[in-house]
């Protein structure tokens, strides 16, 4: 076979197939009928999600784009395998849910009614309830695991699950896990005492009878949800026409924003194809949560829709990681309870915006810990290979978070593919952004068209490179905990 001929059809197929599959998470996620019947979905592309097709990949001379297209065709060649194991312990999952107060909370429900809807004593109804049930689901998931696990080693070669996300994503594991428990160990005194302070002012107990639902509930900041301002979150995305756009007029970007039957409540982008076709869908449920979560999207949305459309497929439409993505969905939802945002766009008082953005500080420094500590207790599971022991992750979450995690939902907080550290490596990536805008712009950057064009000439380049690249490229300085270190210290 002519090898440009293969190389086309290969990438077309591949981004095909990404846009079917895009196509039908969006339908289910918005609570409409499916455009596939999942049983059926590569019904027509058996010959070529192959280990054939992956030998002619391999057999390409296209340096680092050939990585690309080969887990491209993997993330299908596993998709195909897994879907009835995971059709089947999704059933399961979405018929799961806890009792609380003759109330049914279904496991897709829980952070939602959590952040708005409970008590401290539902919630320890909760912890009780979910137990017994993640129990139940585990079987599922290990099955679904353990399948994956043999399938990379016996088909496809790979050593273990960490030699195949290395390869796929280009990241140093081991490095970047000392990286982090070095900065766990160096925040814990800016850390728990702060988060201490909170936990009794909040529910006048201490941090050590908390649970991970207690923590959803703090970090969802809905005790300052009186302070928000009375207009619904849509109507504050007029903000962006500081950067020269019009969210209602941008092409390529569709926004929907409401409270429909059926649609998911954790909000969500998808990305169909770069730049043509990218929809963000919420659930609003009102205060603080709504803006974060909004402006986190948009920063996926518009790094999406701003890319050159001259890029190649591969490099528009077949990323291996999204952190660089994640980088400015954190850089657009960190904005939103800064000092300059609170004050000069929203119209508080110093005294009520320093508060919010005291807690909104100290709710990051939260988060990050979690998904460090995420980290570190999913390298620890993969490198030993016991998927079936959730005490390492109870420990470690509850050593550097502080609450309580159960051990048998150790799986039900797994993200494949160590995506945890995506995230982590997007926000300290967005740290390094913004004091670069800073610097050239003020503390005002946000307001300024300036930003708007270093944003949009940042957005064009798309997820061609990963963040230490895109930095270099950038004049920007190197990845480093500096930064982040700084804005905790200078708050808290």
């Amino acid at each position: 076979m002519d090898k440009t001929l293969s190389l086309s059809h290969i990438e077309n197929t591949l981004h095909h197939l990404n846009y079917r599959w895009t196509l039908q998470a969006l339908a289910m996620w918005k609570g409409d009928e499916a455009p596939f019947k999942l049983y059926q979905f590569y019904d027509t592309y058996e010959d070529f999600i192959s280990l054939e097709t992956l030998k002619n990949i391999d057999d390409l001379d296209e340096g680092s784009e050939k990585i690309r297209l080969k887990h491209a065709l993997i993330d299908h060649y596993l998709q195909r395998a897994l879907l009835p194991h995971e059709t089947e312990m999704r059933t399961w999952m979405k018929g799961a849910s806890a009792h609380v107060d003759e109330k049914r909370i279904y496991f897709k429900d829980i952070i939602p009614w959590c952040q708005k809807y409970s008590t401290y004593e539902k919630r320890q109804t909760l912890q009780r309830e979910t137990g017994p049930l993640c129990k139940f689901l585990t079987p599922f998931a290990l099955n679904y695991w353990n399948i994956l696990l043999e399938i990379l080693a016996g088909e496809l070669g790979f050593e273990n699950y960490l030699d195949y996300c290395h390869e796929k994503k280009g990241l140093d594991y081991h490095y970047y896990y000392q990286f982090l428990e070095n900065l766990l160990l160096e925040s814990d005194d800016l850390y728990f005492p702060a988060m201490e302070r909170w936990c009794r002012e909040r529910f006048g107990r201490p941090l050590k009878d908390l649970t991970r639902f207690d923590a959803i509930n703090i970090l969802g900041l809905s005790h300052l949800d009186t302070l928000f301002p009375e207009k619904p979150v849509a109507a504050l995305t007029s903000f962006f026409e500081c950067w020269g756009i019009n969210i209602e007029d941008t092409p390529g970007l569709n926004l929907e924003i409401g409270r429909d039957k059926g649609k998911s409540a954790q909000a969500m982008s998808f990305v169909l194809q770069v730049p043509e076709e990218v929809y963000i869908l919420m659930n609003p449920e009102g205060g603080w949560i709504d803006l974060e979560t909004l402006w986190h999207e948009f920063g996926h949305g518009l790094s999406a829709v701003f890319t050159s459309p001259d890029l190649s497929i591969v490099k528009k439409d077949l990323a291996t990681s999204f952190s660089l993505s994640e980088a400015f969905a954190f850089l657009n939802q960190n904005l939103t309870l800064s000092l300059p945002f609170l004050t000069d766009y929203l119209g508080f008082a110093p005294g009520v915006s320093e508060e919010l953005h005291y807690y909104k500080i100290l709710k990051d420094l939260s988060m990050f810990r979690r998904y460090s500590a995420k980290f570190l207790a999913e390298y620890k599971m993969f490198s030993t290979g016991n998927l079936s022991d959730g005490r390492p992750y109870a420990e470690l979450m509850a050593r550097y978070t502080g609450f309580y995690y159960q051990p048998e939902s150790h799986l039900f907080d797994l993200v494949p593919e160590l995506y945890t550290l995506d995230y982590v490596l997007g926000w300290l990536a967005e740290t390094v952004m913004e004091s670069h805008l800073k610097e050239r712009l003020g503390s005002g950057w946000m307001f300024s068209q300036g930003a708007g064009r270093i944003l949009k000439e940042w957005w064009q380049q798309g997820n061609q490179h990963d963040i230490p690249m895109f930095l270099e490229v950038n004049g920007l300085e190197p990845l480093n905990a500096d930064r982040i270190m700084k804005r905790w210290k200078e708050v808290l």
